[in-house]
């Protein structure tokens, strides 16, 4: 019976920390990228009123839009989000560059613009909806008799014989 016992204990120990390990992995922030997240080095290789757009090409890469107005102003937007569990992602590191070129095509100027995020939280309200309010049996039985059963339109419209 003593055999029995400890061969028990060592069967629960190996589940009880898989069960511990799974809990603690569950609390782990999910780390999601996204966008063109650049870095400081990369906007140190292009030089303004020397780097041509080729060149922003090459070393920045596709830029994440291009301005509505002026196709020669370019935005790159990277975005770093956190996620804990079941909790909305929350916004970590941001970073939005603006790179201007003039006529010619030659780098003019590049900016990183500090915008102060504004945390407006999700509401997760249902939007009202007026009209009739009905219950379920109203629902459900709503329709009976409703239906005419479809006629032979082309009998009815040459009087129905051969």
């Amino acid at each position: 019976m003593q055999v029995i016992k400890q061969n028990k204990n060592l069967f629960l120990i190996p589940i009880a920390l898989l069960v511990g390990t799974t809990a603690l992995s569950a609390c782990t922030p999910t780390v999601s990228q996204r966008g063109n997240m650049l870095e400081n080095y990369q906007i140190e290789e292009i030089k303004v009123n020397e780097s041509k757009r080729s060149d922003v090409l090459r070393t920045l890469g596709s830029p994440t839009t291009k301005s509505t107005f002026d196709p020669k102003v370019w935005y790159y937007i990277g975005q770093e989000t956190e996620k804990r569990g079941i909790f909305d992602p929350k916004v970590t590191k941001e970073r939005i560059f603006l790179v201007a070129f003039n006529d010619e095509g030659t780098l003019t100027d590049i900016e990183e613009i500090d915008r102060k995020r504004l945390n407006i939280p999700y509401v997760r309200d249902k939007t009202i909806t007026h009209g009739n309010e009905r219950t379920l049996a109203q629902e459900l039985l709503g329709n009976l008799g409703k239906f005419n059963p479809q006629q032979n339109s082309s009998a009815a419209t040459t009087g129905g014989g051969i």
